[in-house]
């Protein structure tokens, strides 16, 4: 049984029906909050410092999630993120900004034309049990992308590689640790060992299979499941089903013309040795998805 809904209201406008990206990093997550940030009546924050925080507090401490208190931490620290003030833009991230079309410090929409609320902070999937707690009528779109794509463009950006490193998995660390794809302590040390690639084959492999308990777990009227190949590939047909699942007009423009990586651009970017880990590590996972 779900918690009842919490009334937010944030400007002056009830929080309903929020909206929440999530994926792996590097797999769509910025590219389709860019679309939501830029629909009519849309307020789609994007890597805020402070939810930032708490979303990574979740990701490395699950233990700290399931908390009883965790609900409203998340909802508090989203609620102040929405807030429309003056300068409100300079405390966003330059992803955020340029998603929004933002030149001096904002704020990015006006709050007399808001409606819809969402984020598409990343790593925010670590944070989707709290997030549906906290807003039982939320709905989440989730991206799913080749593992392959995704660690070299991880491997070649280094505020994700921060994550790897070996102190990530320190003594009092909780496993199993979904967001480092580690099971058990066993393998502490074999983790602290693996060549970078495999290490972000592993947070790969983690993410997908959390993607998938969500939509075992989540009536379809609650979780939207993109490709991002797909997105790609077919912007508009994307972005019907968006607009269709979230019952609003999303911009389409805002997916033509991207200078994004092209799917099977690994083949191009990672080194042999690195491509022969990844698909050794993430073997299943890439099979059961249908990346051959």
């Amino acid at each position: 049984m779900r918690p009842p809904t919490h009334i937010l209201v944030v400007n002056g406008v009830k929080v309903r029906r929020p909206v929440f990206v999530v994926a792996a990093p590097h797999s769509g997550v910025d590219l389709l909050g860019r679309a939501l940030k830029r629909s009519p009546g849309f307020h789609v924050t994007m890597g805020r410092g402070p939810v930032a925080r708490v979303v990574y507090a979740f990701a490395r401490r699950p233990s700290i999630a399931r908390s009883g208190g965790a609900p409203q931490v998340l909802r508090d620290v989203l609620a102040e993120a929405w807030q429309v003030v003056p300068a409100a833009c300079a405390e966003c991230t330059a992803t955020c900004r340029e998603a929004g079309g933002i030149v001096g410090a904002g704020p990015c929409v006006g709050p007399g034309s808001l409606s819809r609320f969402g984020d598409a902070s990343p790593d925010l999937l670590y944070s989707a049990p709290v997030l549906l707690q906290a807003f039982p009528d939320a709905r989440l779109i989730q991206i799913i992308r080749d593992g392959r794509d995704v660690v070299a463009d991880m491997l070649a950006d280094p505020a994700c590689m921060t994550w790897v490193k070996p102190h990530m998995l320190s003594e009092d660390a909780e496993f199993p640790n979904p967001f480092l794809g580690v099971r058990s302590a066993e393998h502490r040390e074999r983790w602290a060992a693996m060549p970078p690639a495999g290490k972000c084959a592993l947070r790969w492999r983690g993410a997908v299979r959390l993607s998938a308990a969500l939509r075992h777990e989540l009536p379809a009227e609650h979780l939207l499941t993109l490709r991002y190949e797909d997105v790609v590939a077919s912007p508009g047909d994307a972005i019907d089903a968006v607009s269709s699942f979230l019952e609003a007009k999303i911009s389409t423009i805002a997916l033509y013309g991207a200078a994004i990586p092209r799917p099977g651009s690994w083949r191009r970017r990672l080194p042999a040795e690195d491509a022969e880990l990844v698909e050794k590590v993430a073997r299943e996972e890439l099979a059961r998805l249908g990346y051959r």
